[in-house]
């Protein structure tokens, strides 16, 4: 992975909440080898994977912290001796949402608030959280600039547009340094292929290697600006070291400034598995957008951010992961 930041991580202290989910993980990685004094992860389990924690264990600067964000004291522990938070825990996915609202904004709105009052209160320099390009809602207009948002159209978008509220309310009324990251369908390695909410690109590839049913829902024709996850990295780690203080309570797009279509992506991945296998088309799904495609000119300007790997080079390693999961899963059995 490249690198994202200048001088040394010697002396810095980190909290990743949902350390051991996808993005999360990728994040704790960057930190732990890049020589941070502490990076400490808080996570119940509930979305992440304990094999991606155990990847760390070696590492003598790691500490893992089980626990849950709806818990105020266990929000407080996690923060004692903390520079910087990369706040990425949450329930997230647009149809959980809209099948559990209630559980959705008890984690992502009640565990939000519990979070950064406890990185408040413990004097945290930075707090950096994931936000969504769901914020966006039915705001027709591409590409998607900051300030101009449309509807919300799930529970999940509601969620995320509450703690970008928050964030700035905790900026403006605390000084606290706060950046929100809207991620634009971040994908690579690491992703769970498994579960009802499970993310395309690992449900595309384990369906073809596998030849099982794989839905595209509507006509495939939507597009999604596909951003993989190093770019993600790259946010998080300028967010929370930024010395700009333009660049605080502020949300920023983090994608990678182009789109594809969902079938150009489902026809890439079949190429590069050499394997003929027909999708089937089903009903759109309640809640998602037709099109999207980031400006990313904020992030570029205010962060110093730029995307070091763009969708094509970035799907190559990710099908490949994909690949050796499933031969490992199909050993294992």
């Amino acid at each position: 992975m490249a690198l994202f930041h200048t001088g040394n991580l010697s002396g810095k202290q980190f909290l990743v909440t949902g350390g051991a989910g996808f993005i999360g993980s990728h994040i704790v990685a960057y930190l732990l080898t890049n020589g941070a004094e502490k990076v400490r992860v808080l996570d119940n389990f509930a979305t992440g994977l304990k094999s991606n924690v155990s990847l760390f264990k070696d590492f003598p600067n790691y500490e893992f912290m089980e626990g849950d964000i709806r818990d105020k004291a266990t929000c407080d522990k996690a923060c004692e001796g903390i520079t910087y938070v990369s706040h990425q825990a949450a329930l997230g996915s647009v149809p959980r949402s809209v099948k559990d609202p209630i559980a959705s904004n008890d984690v992502n709105v009640n565990g939000f608030v519990n979070m950064i009052t406890a990185a408040k209160d413990a004097g945290v320099l930075t707090f950096v959280y994931a936000s969504s390009s769901s914020v966006y809602g039915d705001e027709p207009n591409l590409p998607k600039t900051e300030n101009r948002t449309g509807n919300l159209l799930s529970p999940y978008a509601v969620t995320k547009m509450a703690n970008e509220l928050y964030a700035n309310v905790f900026h403006g009324l605390y000084g606290l340094n706060v950046a929100g990251l809207r991620y634009f369908n971040v994908f690579g390695p690491r992703q769970d292929p498994n579960g009802p909410y499970a993310a395309v690109m690992p449900l595309f590839v384990t369906g073809i290697l596998n030849q099982t049913p794989v839905y595209i829902n509507g006509d495939g024709e939507q597009t999604r600006d596909f951003t993989y996850v190093e770019n993600a990295v790259q946010a998080n780690v300028k967010a929370m070291l930024s010395e700009n203080p333009a660049s605080f309570g502020q949300a920023y797009n983090v994608a990678a400034g182009a789109r594809y279509s969902v079938n150009l992506l489902y026809d890439a991945i079949r190429d590069l598995l050499k394997i003929d296998h027909a999708p089937i088309h089903r009903e759109p799904r309640q809640g998602d957008i037709r099109d999207s495609l980031a400006d990313i000119t904020k992030a570029q300007q205010l962060l110093g951010y730029s995307p070091t790997t763009q969708f094509l080079e970035g799907l190559i390693p990710t099908v490949e992961y994909f690949k050796e999961m499933n031969e490992q899963q199909k050993a294992g059995n």
